[in-house]
């Protein structure tokens, strides 16, 4: 009994950590003194998770074949709201994000619920559906707040459409959730190459932190979007040159780039 797993099966070669271990000796010694429970104890611990539990489990990202639309464009561009595909178009695909720590949920209830023009902030305990609050838990995001970007919304809307479309890293996590609207994310690959991504109504992504990326509204100036954090939210962007900063390197740790082990050949 105490080399075996009580959770699933009877694998004596199972690991139990030290804590587990402990427990599952006091369990022992219980039931040494008290044979009559063994079989309440036995079913217990054999029982299917009930259906709440199911339910915690994480959701899937989405399949590939519901990923956003992805290409490499130019470096420079004359207008940052155009598609700027080159010539011929170099498509990315899922796969290829997936490497470079982007992750992607296809929200399809969006239009079942309300959200306002701007909530600045945003309690994300409000959440009314089932798959925001899912991933609302599963991902801890504890604040969130909601913007739109239009020229009748935003003041100075040229001028900080330039801002967001300067070459910047974060700290944490950027989680996006486009509510109306679309735009365009623009990341780096592991080739220093621009990756534009055009984000719609109903698209959940999230950036890793230290990626490279910029963000600019598409040719029809409109996107609502719910910006979702864990803990409360720092603002500031850092603008490259920032390869020293702390969160640029766990980047490039974890997703070393081409480049880089071209030069270390």
């Amino acid at each position: 009994f105490f080399c075996a797993n009580p959770w699933k099966g009877n694998d004596a070669t199972a690991y139990i950590n030290p804590l587990k271990r402990l427990e599952l000796c006091r369990w022992a010694t219980y039931l040494e003194s008290h044979p009559s429970n063994y079989y309440n104890f036995y079913t217990m611990a054999n029982a299917e998770p009930s259906d709440a539990k199911k339910a915690k489990c994480e959701v899937a990202i989405a399949p590939d074949s519901e990923w956003p639309e992805a290409w490499i464009t130019p470096d420079d561009v004359e207008d940052q709201y155009a598609e700027n595909k080159m010539q011929p178009n170099i498509p990315v695909t899922a796969d290829d994000l997936k490497t470079i720590g982007i992750s992607y949920w296809k929200m399809d209830d969006v239009d079942k619920y309300e959200y306002p023009v701007k909530a600045i902030p945003w309690d994300p305990k409000d959440a009314l559906d089932p798959k925001l609050k899912q991933l609302r838990d599963d991902r801890g995001y504890s604040y969130a707040d909601i913007i739109t970007i239009h020229p009748d919304l935003l003041p100075e809307f040229e001028k900080k459409q330039k801002a967001f479309f300067e070459e910047h890293i974060h700290d944490a996590e950027e989680i996006r959730y486009i509510l109306g609207g679309s735009g365009y994310f623009d990341v780096r690959d592991l080739q220093d190459r621009w990756v534009r991504i055009h984000v719609k109504k109903g698209d959940l992504m999230t950036l890793p932190e230290g990626i490279y990326h910029r963000f600019t509204c598409d040719d029809k100036h409109l996107i609502h979007a719910m910006r979702l954090f864990i803990g409360v939210p720092v603002w500031t962007p850092i603008n490259r040159p920032c390869d020293d900063h702390e969160s640029r390197k766990r980047y490039v740790e974890t997703y070393p780039s081409e480049i880089a082990e071209e030069k270390k050949e």
